[in-house]
């Protein structure tokens, strides 16, 4: 009786241990997205679900559901100045995201997992 009470708890204790982490690396810190979206001007080109110069967020998280690479891609799109394709057909360097301190990988992850969360 008293293997079968610990053997639960341990299970237990296992479920939600991975129940929490799967919620922290979920987790978006949404005030700190925008703000950084904010500093480096990514809304003079991008709406959560209008059109501008840039797709909106809307249409770029439909574009990029269920696609394993997803936030791979929008990484490398934001940290490389490649090029983006406008409507009418020109190209530009697509601006490179700035954080403090420079090149902040978890501050950039969250912004492109709030974009993908739109």
């Amino acid at each position: 009786m008293i293997h079968r009470n610990c053997m639960k708890t341990t299970v237990a204790a296992i479920a939600v241990a991975a129940w929490t982490l799967s919620g922290a690396a979920l987790a978006v810190d949404v005030d700190a997205a925008k703000a950084l979206a904010k500093q480096n001007n990514c809304l003079k080109c991008h709406s959560i679900d209008k059109e501008r110069d840039g797709p909106a967020y809307k249409k770029v998280a439909e574009k990029y559901k269920g696609k394993a690479e997803a936030e791979k891609r929008l990484i490398e799109h934001i940290t490389s100045g490649e090029k983006a394709k406008f409507a009418d057909g020109h190209e530009e360097e697509h601006k490179i995201v700035k954080t403090s301190p420079p090149k902040d990988m978890e501050q950039i992850r969250n912004l492109v997992q709030w974009i993908l969360a739109q």
